[in-house]
């Protein structure tokens, strides 16, 4: 089935999708024939079971997977033709990734985890920035400390601020609240979508909580593969 944006123009826009993967058992579709627009501004839910296909959706999304087949279009970008290198220079500039794994640098600091990816696009004041965004995170007080020094809740707030720095029009967030208690992931999700209102960026959040995803203008289930009616 053909899934259309609520309004606007699609700022992603995914052809018929496929992904088939070898495995001892033979060949694996691990996403059939996907069909799926997302408007510049939504808010996106991406629920089904584990193993449906839900995390492999987003990657390809990001350029992080490739599919075997079909079209992915990015802000009017076709990543078909484009090269590694060229991905992640659209990634930097475009895209925010959370994953549910924080995957912040050990050896930085909070202030310096965010600074990176302002610092790769060649921003003019990347500490500064990045000291505003841990700000607006509530992180202000922690910019000096190393991830193995903060709550899980922070560091996932450290990830989120470095995602939500360079100012990307697509997030995406891969079970953002996995790892995180229930008040701390409640607080979490509420900075996600308070982002989305204030600047606009896109949101597809991947997650197993229905009461979560309800908060999206949209929902899209992800079952075998295939996006179910």
């Amino acid at each position: 089935m053909h899934q259309r944006p609520i309004n606007g123009l699609p700022l992603v826009s995914l052809e018929a999708i496929s992904l088939n993967l070898a495995s001892l058992a033979g060949e694996v579709n691990v996403l059939d024939a996907i069909d799926l627009q997302v408007a510049a501004g939504e808010t996106l839910g991406v629920v089904g079971p584990s193993g449906s296909g839900k995390s492999t959706l987003l990657m390809i999304m990001a350029g992080l997977e490739r599919p075997s087949s079909g079209k992915v279009v990015v802000e009017g970008q076709d990543f078909g033709p484009m090269d590694e290198d060229a991905l992640a220079r659209f990634r930097r500039d475009t895209i925010g990734i959370v994953f549910q794994s924080f995957h912040l640098i050990p050896t930085m600091t909070a202030l310096e985890n965010v600074a990176v990816p302002l610092e790769l696009a060649g921003h003019a004041d990347p500490f500064g920035a990045a000291a505003e965004e841990l700000g607006r995170v509530g992180l202000a007080h922690r910019t000096t400390h190393y991830p193995g020094q903060l709550s899980g809740g922070e560091q996932q707030r450290v990830a989120l601020a470095r995602a939500f720095a360079p100012r990307p029009k697509l997030l995406l967030a891969d079970e953002p609240t996995g790892n995180l208690d229930g008040v701390t992931g409640r607080a979490v999700m509420d900075l996600l979508f308070d982002l989305n209102a204030r600047f606009g960026t896109a949101l597809v959040l991947v997650t197993h909580d229905d009461t979560l995803a309800a908060r999206c203008s949209r929902v899209v289930r992800v079952e075998d593969g295939k996006i179910k009616p």
